[in-house]
């Protein structure tokens, strides 16, 4: 039999549909079980007005066989089918969708009938891992059945046969293995269900495979040597029916638990799962979750943030980044909508209206349950916020505070007075009615901050303070700038907006003599040196002037050792403390000791705020010079 040629495409677009435009060779079984599933649709729809086909939605099925002696993977259909014509419409011409003239024709019944090839290239994706397809096919209301068969670019043949029943039946000669491909393995059994449970699981007809099974001999179960025998049982390798297409009413959390352990692989609860759908402009169904534990590869390049995709049940994509902000990367979840411009592959949608739609609304819906769960749940929130809390501080820095509006009432931080996390908004509100600023001390932990003693005056004040142990919070911070039309103040700040009433009185002599003499006497490891207007017990402490903070400076010197990132010291004495009045009086009987004295202050308001000691072996003989 002559061989026809493909009609309008060349080699070069063949080669173009089998080698480009699909990435993952397993895509075939998608686009052949979704093109079944359309097949089946059609005549499924049929059905509803002609009583003579005599089927149910009941009886419609997908059927698979792997045959490894031939080398034969075969997907079966009972649906609609096709006939000479079609094979020449459909499969003699590239990119002719039979799927996408049937919708159209059927457009003034939307809500009956879903189809979802729409470009009529899927079938050919089948070449990426067949040497040879073969196609019996008989079409309702048709006495004559056809053979379509190809090896590809060479063009096809269609002949009559014999076929007893309507569908389609689709026969895959795997090419040979190669080194670098194995094209046995779409032939495993465990490997078709593996494809069909990732790609296919919620088509809405069954799709049965005979799978082989080992058991013990029923004559043998008590035997001390058992013996096994292999059986086959026909299964359905599909769920159907997606939990999120189900009446919300219908589902238990038991079951949503299930499937989010199932699904994401992990052995927690979600804190929270949120199901919505929506109809309108553009409808979709999501079913979504907050995780209530960090994942070990959370803040490290290999998290794929995203959401799962699907359109009408049939997996787009695992990791669709596009449909959740980067501030709410740790949400789970799957979108299902029909409402997309996908490229001819599936694998890759076109940025359109539609996607960005849902993506906003699943970004308020997501801000309103974290909302919800904030006001009434607040040990679960805080729990969230234990675990996810640092992104959303990522978030309101990041894009140059685009997102802090949105984000800032989500944030918690330790309180001085409370001893337990709250709110800016918790914060603001017990403010004292003098407090100027939002006042805030960093350091690596709680206890640390405690030690300060730059929050000393705060504390005798009653300020409350928002403790920072993360290097993400002097940066929030500084980009939120303000809360409430109330500034953020750090306790490191020169200027903290208040005077210390305890400071020294009864000096009424200038001090500036020995500020001048500690300046000069350290040189340019200090750009100042001050009267300090803070400190109560202490004699002495470092403060930040200028744009960058100490806590700045130790995480931009982490990240990029060597960068020169420094920020500017401010020494502070305290000069009613004993230790600067004897280098205050050292000055004029021990000018050498005096400037040891200063060294060795300088040194202390060092390590009290956390910054390195260059030379320690010098700090050290230092002091033991005073002893």
């Amino acid at each position: 039999m002559a061989k026809k040629q493909f009609k309008s495409e060349s080699k070069r677009l063949l080669d173009l549909m089998i080698n480009s435009i699909y990435t993952h060779k397993e895509i075939f079984l998608r686009e052949i079980i979704s093109n079944a599933s359309d097949a089946i649709d059609k005549l499924c729809f049929i059905s509803l007005t002609d009583d003579k086909l005599g089927m149910t939605r009941s009886d419609f099925k997908i059927t698979l066989k792997a045959d490894k002696d031939n080398r034969t993977l075969t997907i079966t259909d009972n649906g609609i089918g096709m006939d000479k014509d079609d094979l020449e419409n459909n499969l003699g011409t590239i990119a002719s969708s039979g799927s996408y003239r049937f919708k159209q024709d059927m457009a003034e019944k939307p809500d009956e009938i879903d189809i979802i090839g729409q470009f009529g290239v899927g079938f050919y994706s089948a070449f990426m891992v067949a040497k040879k397809i073969t196609v019996n096919t008989k079409k309702y209301g048709s006495d004559v059945a056809y053979c379509w068969q190809s090896s590809g670019v060479d063009g096809y043949t269609i002949k009559e046969i014999e076929k007893d029943s309507i569908g389609t039946e689709i026969i895959l000669e795997m090419k040979d293995n190669t080194d670098e491909e194995n094209y046995d393995q779409f032939l495993e059994q465990y490997k078709i269900q593996e494809l069909v449970k990732k790609y296919s699981d919620y088509i809405r007809y069954p799709i049965e495979m005979d799978m082989k099974h080992s058991r013990v001999k029923e004559e043998t179960k008590d035997s001390d040597k058992p013996e096994y025998e292999d059986y086959t049982e026909t299964e359905t390798l599909n769920s159907m029916i997606p939990i999120w297409q189900r009446p919300k009413k219908d589902v238990t959390q038991e079951e949503y638990d299930k499937f989010y352990s199932e699904k994401f692989m992990t052995m927690d609860k979600p804190l929270r799962t949120i199901v919505t759908s929506v109809e309108g402009v553009v409808t979709y169904k999501a079913l979504l979750f907050i995780p209530s534990s960090t994942p070990y590869d959370y803040y490290t390049k290999e998290y794929k943030k995203g959401l799962q995709l699907y359109s009408s049940g049939v997996l787009i994509t695992d990791n669709c980044e596009e449909l959740v902000p980067e501030h709410f990367r740790f949400v789970k979840g799957i979108v299902d909508t029909a409402d997309l411009s996908l490229n001819i592959s599936r694998e890759m949608l076109q940025h359109d209206r539609h996607l960005l739609t849902i993506a906003q609304n699943i970004e308020k819906k997501i801000k309103n349950e974290l909302t919800a769960m904030l006001n009434n749940e607040r040990e679960n929130y805080e729990k969230f916020f234990a675990a996810f809390g640092r992104q959303l501080k990522y978030g309101v820095v990041s894009d140059y505070g685009m997102h802090k509006e949105e984000l800032q009432d989500l944030l918690m931080f330790y309180s001085s007075t409370e001893k337990k996390l709250v709110t800016l908004s918790e914060y603001v509100d017990r403010m004292k009615e003098e407090q100027k600023f939002i006042y805030y001390a960093t350091g690596d932990s709680i206890a640390a901050i405690d030690a300060l003693p730059q929050t000393e005056l705060l504390r005798s004040k009653g300020y409350e303070i928002l403790y920072c142990t993360e290097e993400t919070d002097e940066f929030t911070f500084q980009t939120l700038m303000q809360y409430k039309d109330k500034k953020f103040c750090s306790a490191a700040n020169d200027d903290l907006g208040i005077e210390n009433e305890e400071e020294s009185k009864e000096d009424a002599k200038d001090s500036s003599a020995l500020l001048t003499f500690v300046k000069e006497t350290l040189g340019d490891k200090v750009s100042e040196v001050t009267a300090s207007k803070k400190l109560v017990s202490h004699p002495v402490c470092l403060t930040a002037k200028g744009g960058i903070s100490f806590e700045m400076e130790k995480y931009f010197n982490s990240v990029q050792p060597g960068s020169g990132m420094k920020a500017q010291r401010v020494l502070e004495l305290n000069m009613n403390h004993p230790a600067v009045k004897a280098m205050e009086n050292l000055v004029q009987t021990d000018i050498d000791k005096a400037k040891k004295y200063a060294e060795v202050l300088y040194y202390q308001a060092l390590l009290i705020a956390g910054l390195p000691i260059e030379n320690p072996s010098e700090y050290t003989d230092l002091v033991c010079s005073l002893m």
